[in-house]
């Protein structure tokens, strides 16, 4: 039997996520017989992006991301998550997202070291300080870049991220692909080649982690985040953590497509982890 899992969910806490509460993913998740989940609200810390994203949803309200009082809550929704349903079979984990910039470790590493994690996934949201997560702003982003000088910028921040030591596991490493295919087309699958290895290799070295996404195939792309030659390269280069996660942004979207992206880690010879306060454990 498959122990299902989803290690990228956005409660209400996530602005751009819909209002829903820790405890109420719970019950979904206990409705789709997963076995467990970890909570991963966006946390950014890019400055001149501050009126955009320094932001979280508190109670039904914005609320300042900077004020960290938020995290308090947070944990205290896990908590109280965890004890109404200890009769179940439900592991709850709580997790944060942090969109990488570089300049801001230190206030990063002090957030993490302030608050019991179980999971810190690093991610690359920003090119530019523009968001290519967002349709709205890779079309701006894109349009003014060649695959080369937008690959390039991307990889040198994520070897950035990976070198700064403050993150168990890298999201959606080819993020590139959501938006970027619609204007590179299908040349984006293979242009991770001679910039990726490198990364891939201190990963291992480091032994950070590495998630596949499913959120690509709702967005419709034909293969997860990352794609299946990256995680050949990821194997090939010794990486050994992976985590699953939907990255789902409202109750529907929770634990989608994590059964196949289990299956085919399998398939590859590629083991699951989860983590409990910051240590990964195989499946």
């Amino acid at each position: 039997m498959i122990y299902l899992l989803d290690y990228h969910i956005h409660p209400g806490y996530s602005i751009d996520a819909e209002d829903q509460s820790i405890l109420e993913y719970c019950q979904r998740a206990l409705k789709l017989e997963l076995k467990e989940i970890c909570f991963t609200p966006h946390l950014e810390v890019d400055p001149v992006r501050r009126q955009k994203d320094w932001f979280v949803r508190v109670e039904g309200k914005f609320h300042p991301m900077e004020d960290l009082s938020w995290l308090d809550n947070y944990f205290f929704e896990i908590e109280n998550a965890r004890n109404q349903l200890r009769s179940t079979h439900l592991k709850i984990k709580a997790g944060v997202e942090i969109g990488y910039i570089r300049g801001c470790e230190e206030r990063i590493e002090k957030i993490i070291t302030s608050y019991p994690f179980d999971y810190v996934l690093g991610s690359i949201h920003c090119l530019a300080h523009q968001s290519i997560s967002s349709w709205k702003e890779s079309q701006q982003y894109f349009s003014s870049h060649t695959v080369d000088e937008a690959l390039n910028e991307y990889f040198q921040i994520l070897q950035d991220a990976v070198n700064c030591n403050l993150f168990d596991c890298i999201a959606h490493l080819d993020l590139y692909r959501r938006h970027g295919e619609r204007f590179w087309g299908k040349t984006l699958i293979d242009a991770h080649q001679g910039k990726i290895e490198p990364i891939l290799k201190d990963m291992a070295r480091k032994k950070i982690g590495l998630e596949v996404n499913t959120s690509s195939i709702k967005r419709g792309l034909s293969e997860f985040h990352p794609s299946r030659e990256i995680l050949f390269l990821a194997r090939e280069y010794g990486v050994k953590v992976f985590t699953v996660g939907s990255d789902a942004h409202r109750l529907s979207e929770l634990g989608a497509y994590i059964k196949q992206a289990i299956i085919m880690l399998k398939e590859m010879g590629l083991a699951v982890y989860t983590f409990t306060a910051r240590q990964p454990c195989p499946l």
